[in-house]
């Protein structure tokens, strides 16, 4: 990719000119991004249909996707810092982050306070 040049409008807008070859090779990429989004869907859809329950949004799945624990996607997904989950599911910011990064693993009983905290299926924080 060449490297892309930057103008200000008058209005202070800033514009990003590149040759016609990289903004093609950036259209391919955000489509191929939405097929594998769709079929990432359509794997949840099918796998949550075996298991009797509710299929992951895929935006859900494209965090977890990208790196995110499920419970660090999910709170994201709702829209939650979390202090704000924490305080909700009667837990310690410290003992969430630890959860979140994988450095421990929620009791049956943590993981029904964050599944309803987030309103979401057990299984979901269970899986």
């Amino acid at each position: 990719m060449n490297a892309p040049q930057i103008i200000k409008t008058p209005g202070g807008e800033e514009l990003v000119i590149l040759p016609k070859a990289d903004y093609d090779a950036l259209l391919r990429a955000a489509d191929e991004a939405a097929e594998d989004a769709a079929d990432a869907a359509i794997y949840d859809a099918r796998k949550a249909e075996l298991a009797g329950t509710e299929p992951f949004p895929a935006e859900l799945s494209m965090a977890i996707l990208r790196g995110d624990s499920r419970l660090k996607a999910l709170r994201k997904w709702r829209g939650l810092t979390q202090s704000d989950l924490a305080d909700k599911a009667d837990l310690t910011q410290g003992f969430l982050s630890d959860l979140e990064g994988r450095r421990r693993t929620a009791s049956a009983d943590t993981a029904a306070r964050l599944a309803v905290a987030l309103a979401v299926p057990a299984a979901w924080i269970e899986g």
